[in-house]
C-alpha cells in the first residue's frame, strides 16, 4: 500500500495506517528531534508530540508536497516551540556518543577534534545550525528543509554555506596542528 492510500486511511481514524505511517517515519522525526535538542528524553517527547499534532492535523495535508516534508514542517514547529519553552536551546550539552545508537558508529575521531567540532556547531547561529544538521548531519535535501522551516531554497543554501564557512574558521587553527 503506498503513502497516500495510508494517508486516506489515516484521515478516517484507521489507528492501524497511523502505525504504518509512524513507523515509517518515527526514526528520521527522532534523529532530527535529538540533533536539534542534544537531549534523548527530549528528543522522545518530541518525537511524540509531532506524531500528535501531525494526526491531529492529518486533514491539512493537501499533498502538494510529500509527506515527510509537511511531517518535518510539523516537527521542525514542535521541536523549536518546545524549545522555546525549555529555554535552554542555547545552553545545551550534545554529547556525541549519546548519539551513536541514531548514527553510523563515528571513526575514531580525535576527542579535541570532537569537542572543537561540537562547540564549533554550537556556536553557529540558531538557523545555520539548523540547517546544517538537517542537511550535512541528516542528509535532507535543501527542499525538505525549507519546506520544513518555511523558507526557501536559496536561503538555506545560503544558511549552509555561511555555516560551513564559519566552522571552517572555527576549527582553522586545530586543523593546522595537524597539517604539516
Amino acid at each position: 500500500m503506498d503513502e497516500s492510500q495510508l494517508i486516506a486511511r489515516v484521515k478516517t481514524g484507521d489507528t492501524a495506517a497511523e502505525r504504518e505511517l509512524y513507523d515509517a517515519h518515527v526514526d528520521r522525526v527522532y534523529r532530527l528531534a535529538f540533533r536539534m535538542t542534544g537531549r534523548s528524553e527530549l528528543a522522545q517527547d518530541f518525537t511524540q508530540d509531532t506524531f500528535i499534532r501531525a494526526f491531529g492535523r492529518i486533514d491539512d495535508f493537501r499533498g502538494n508536497s510529500a509527506f515527510s516534508t509537511w511531517l518535518h514542517r510539523v516537527a521542525t514547529n514542535v521541536i523549536l516551540n518546545g524549545l522555546r519553552k525549555v529555554r535552554r536551546f542555547d545552553a545545551r550539552e550534545t554529547q556525541l556518543e549519546e548519539a551513536s545508537h541514531v548514527a553510523l558508529p563515528v571513526s575514531a575521531v580525535e576527542p579535541d577534534l570532537k569537542d572543537r567540532m561540537r562547540q564549533a556547531i554550537d556556536a553557529l547561529p540558531k538557523m545555520y545550525r539548523i540547517v546544517f544538521l538537517m542537511h550535512d548531519v541528516e542528509g535532507y535535501k535543501h527542499e525538505e528543509i525549507a519546506g520544513a522551516l518555511g523558507s526557501k531554497v536559496g536561503t538555506t543554501k545560503a544558511q549552509l554555506s555561511r555555516a560551513r564557512a564559519r566552522l571552517r574558521n572555527a576549527l582553522e587553527a586545530f586543523a593546522g596542528e595537524y597539517a604539516s
